[in-house]
């Protein structure tokens, strides 16, 4: 065991403790697989990373360093609130990016690029594979969320490293409403994401008397809320009940909503409502066709950690 410096930040938020959590080990070598678990599942937050060198072909690529990210259950491919993060620590930290106003991250889908956007950091989406997903499956999933069939506007199997079961959901209120059985979310091995369109006034109906303080509660919390919409994950399979705000997510629900014709080329996402955070993400198409996700980052413990 040695002496790691160490950080956790606060992403996809200007103000510390509305946002997702991150921990972030700025020294990551010579752990092993089972150390860098225990520590993630230590921490109880979304996810822990490890900043590490890259290897040969990371930096033949481009790579400024390599990442590894875990949850309290399992390590991740890829997430989206982790690579902001890291990059903000590592930043924080001293580290200087081989281009100026570009980073290249290395993790387990490849490299992902990050630059500036509307002056605060984006990564670039990885690539998606989406499906619709197979009716019976869809159905058992839908009957763990409470959802009825009539309330879903569109549905897709959405996979960019992490994933996800991707829902468009009628109404911002019936979203804030839901109650997952996470049991039965675990059992399916499902991760899902669910999301509504922000509209003027409550189109909404609220199925259930006893959820109606609730979603309104939470809906309350974000007086004249500018963003266009409203997301929630539920990731039970990889030990997070509801997940506050998760970039990977709103990544490909962008690309895919985009795609679709149902969301613009640039919109803004809110996440964490149901949970009191007030995440918010920045989705942007560039003439390419590239999908940029953007946040802000905000350090709240700098120090050492011994692992």
């Amino acid at each position: 065991m040695k002496t790691r410096a160490f950080q956790q930040v606060d992403v996809f938020t200007a103000t510390a403790f509305l946002g997702n959590p991150l921990a972030v080990v700025l020294d990551g070598e010579g752990l092993s697989d089972a150390q860098m678990q225990a520590f993630a599942r230590w921490t109880q937050l979304s996810e822990t990373t490890f900043v590490l060198p890259p290897t040969p072909e990371g930096a033949a690529g481009g790579a400024d360093y390599r990442v590894r990210i875990f949850t309290p259950g399992a390590e991740l491919p890829f997430a989206g609130h982790p690579t902001l993060g890291t990059a903000h620590a590592w930043l924080k930290a001293g580290g200087q990016p081989r281009q100026n106003g570009q980073l290249v991250q290395e993790c387990g889908v490849g490299l992902v690029s990050l630059k500036s956007v509307d002056e605060r950091w984006a990564f670039a989406a990885p690539p998606l594979q989406r499906q619709t997903p197979a009716p019976a499956r869809l159905a058992e999933v839908l009957a763990a969320l409470g959802l009825h069939a009539d309330e879903v506007l569109a549905a897709q199997d959405l996979n960019n490293g992490p994933h996800w079961l991707g829902l468009l959901i009628d109404s911002v209120d019936t979203v804030l409403a839901l109650e997952p059985d996470h049991a039965a979310l675990k059992r399916l091995n499902t991760k899902v994401g669910v999301a509504a369109k922000r509209e003027t006034g409550n189109s909404g109906l609220i199925r259930r008397a006893n959820r109606e303080a609730r979603a309104f509660a939470g809906a309350m919390r974000i007086a004249n809320d500018p963003t266009d919409l409203e997301v929630r994950a539920f990731a039970a399979p990889v030990g997070i009940a509801e997940d506050p705000v998760t970039g990977s997510l709103n990544a490909s629900l962008a690309q895919w909503l985009m795609a679709e014709g149902h969301m613009p080329k640039r919109y803004s996402a809110r996440q964490g409502t149901a949970l009191g955070r007030a995440g918010q993400v920045f989705l942007s198409q560039d003439e390419s066709g590239q999908v940029w996700v953007g946040g802000d980052v905000v350090g709240c413990v700098q120090g050492t950690v011994t692992l």
